[in-house]
């Protein structure tokens, strides 16, 4: 509808579609409107009031032109030209298109490509609750730009290099069992690597073996770089379990050591371009100018820091994909890090540091608590999962214990709960996880959208084989429903919305919203009645409810049973 507004409005502006199309506002009551045209832009051209302007372009549109866009009727407000829909009209459009129809117009991604670099875990570590935020934040974000028309390039950025690998190594040399590790890798890495600590604390000088160690594995020491590979493929095993249960996938794992050969060539060019400093022995760029301090390019001991490896790695990704935007979705506690590395981009000359955007993100506790590798605590993610998976389980052997599938249904819902409880957030915010919250069917949580889905999907095995299609009805015209149509008509923007403010939580609120509106409307109205043409209606509507609980859930990562 926003495409039949350009149209109107086109021929009477000296504007071009775009900036018609970018402009246009949903009104904050329906009884304002359905679409709302501001006129400030304006005032200037005409040399008139916004006011004034919109009074004149409501006349010059005629009510022929409205009805065959698929308004009513149109008025000025003040400064806004406000548009109505013809609400049986836009109904038949919305409820018998499908999601993938919905979403044509609204491609703002086609010929654009996004690179989306998340999850990133590191090598020889278990996989932490903690990294469930960055994971499924970065899924949701991809899915997302992928729907809107995006060539999407889902990176998974390892941390598969730097210092804690010496470290691992020396710790292996002094006290590694091969057998230990061949029965439970992860486990006994994090166990050498958590025994280093406490050692160092007591030897200090264990931590200049381990900076040794690491620079023996970046100058190629072939001990070194067979047992850091056998590390590495043990975990990346141990990931893809994890990756596999929660339905994510990449398109490139390329971990920090991938830009081994191209971090000399940064440094190269930073020299080149008389931009490193020595300080206290290192290679630094200093970033005054950002009232940030130095970033560190090559440390006293001739070893990489990670700073270099993000340059050379977003360099690597502007040459190979050009792309509109570089996501990294990392934890808040990194935001001056990449304030370094976009400013040394930008000092550099490359014009695309401004298309690099870190997305911040709270961290994750469960019932408050989070914890580090380095003191060997931490809630385990798969522990997490299987104890959601076998809550989910309990609720199904109570409230439904002949359900065919359980063990699927129950996958479903476990990871849905705690997935959607982390999304529904502001990324930017703090989450804790409490499970009777996170599972509660009646609150706003994954499992009261998906048991809204699985309702309406139960309503429409009920129909059998009726026929269900939108026909012209007066229901269409009620309060409630019409706020139900206009909610999924405005399913594209959500979406829209979602990529502007890089934020999956205008999903997750979204599908609150609407199965809120659903379950009002199931409790105030009959849907099986003898009207057959106002059965028809009800359950058209239900359909398309249940199509889009569908999509904003897989939006999410989130599968939606048919049954619960």
């Amino acid at each position: 509808m926003k495409k039949q507004v350009v149209k109107l409005l086109k021929p009477l502006l000296d504007l071009d579609e775009q900036q018609i199309f970018s402009v246009l506002e949903t009104p904050p009551s329906r009884e304002q409107g359905d679409l709302a045209f501001p006129c400030f832009q304006l005032a200037k051209h005409f040399k008139k009031s916004p006011a004034l302007i919109a009074g004149e372009l409501a006349g010059k549109l005629s009510a022929e032109n409205l009805a065959a866009a698929g308004f009513s009727k149109v008025e000025a407000a003040g400064p806004y030209l406000n548009f109505f829909f013809d609400r049986q009209q836009l109904a038949e459009q919305v409820l018998a298109s499908s999601v993938r129809d919905q979403l044509a117009d609204y491609q703002i991604g086609a010929n654009k490509t996004v690179v989306v670099e998340y999850s990133s875990p590191n090598i020889a570590k278990h996989f932490k609750l903690y990294h469930i935020r960055s994971t499924m934040i970065g899924q949701a974000l991809a899915n997302t730009y992928a729907a809107l028309g995006y060539q999407v390039e889902r990176m998974n950025h390892l941390g598969d290099w730097g210092t804690q690998f010496g470290k691992l190594l020396a710790a292996y040399f002094k006290w590694g069992d091969d057998e230990k590790i061949k029965a439970d890798p992860l486990t006994e890495l994090v166990h050498l690597y958590v025994k280093f600590h406490e050692e160092a604390e007591k030897n200090p000088e264990l931590e200049e073996e381990g900076r040794l160690w690491f620079k023996r594995l970046e100058d190629g020491d072939e001990q070194a770089v067979r047992l850091w590979q056998w590390f590495k493929e043990e975990s990346l095993k141990e990931f893809e379990k994890i990756y596999r249960l929660l339905g994510v996938t990449f398109d490139h794992y390329l971990g920090e050591s991938y830009y081994g050969e191209k971090m000399e060539e940064v440094i190269e060019e930073l020299q080149a371009k008389g931009l490193l400093e020595e300080s206290e022995g290192a290679l630094v760029v200093r970033l005054d100018d950002y009232n940030i301090p130095p970033c560190i390019i090559k440390k006293s001991d001739g070893a990489s820091i990670y700073a270099t490896r993000d340059i050379a790695a977003a360099l690597y990704r502007y040459e190979r994909f050009n792309p509109e935007k570089i996501l990294y979705v990392v934890d808040q506690r990194q935001s001056l890090h990449f304030q370094q590395v976009f400013a040394v981009l930008e000092r550099m000359g490359y014009e695309f540091a401004k298309r690099c955007h870190h997305i911040d993100f709270g961290v994750m506790k469960i019932e408050g608590e989070i914890g580090s590798t380095r003191k060997g605590k931490g809630v385990l993610l798969n522990e997490v999962l299987e104890q959601a998976i076998k809550k989910a389980e309990e609720i199904i052997n109570q409230k439904n214990p002949t359900l065919p599938n359980k063990a699927e249904v129950a996958k479903a819902v476990g990871i849905g709960a705690i997935v959607f409880n982390d999304l529904k957030q502001h990324r930017t915010r703090e989450v804790n996880f409490k499970w009777d919250e996170a599972f509660n069917f009646e609150g706003k949580t994954g499992p009261y959208v998906q048991y809204t889905h699985a309702r309406i999907c139960s309503l429409l095995r009920r129909a059998g084989d009726m026929e269900i299609k939108p026909v012209p009805h007066p229901f269409y015209e009620q309060p409630l429903v019409w706020e139900i149509i206009y909610t999924l008509y405005q399913y594209p923007s959500v979406l829209v919305e979602t990529v502007k403010k890089d934020d999956p939580s205008q999903i997750a609120k979204y599908l609150l919203d609407l199965c809120q509106l659903f379950n009002r409307f199931y409790a105030e109205e009959r849907i099986f009645v003898d009207d057959q043409d106002e059965q028809r209606a009800k359950l058209a509507l239900c359909r398309k409810i249940a199509l889009v609980l569908r999509h904003g859930l897989s939006m999410l990562t989130i599968e939606a049973p048919e049954e619960i």
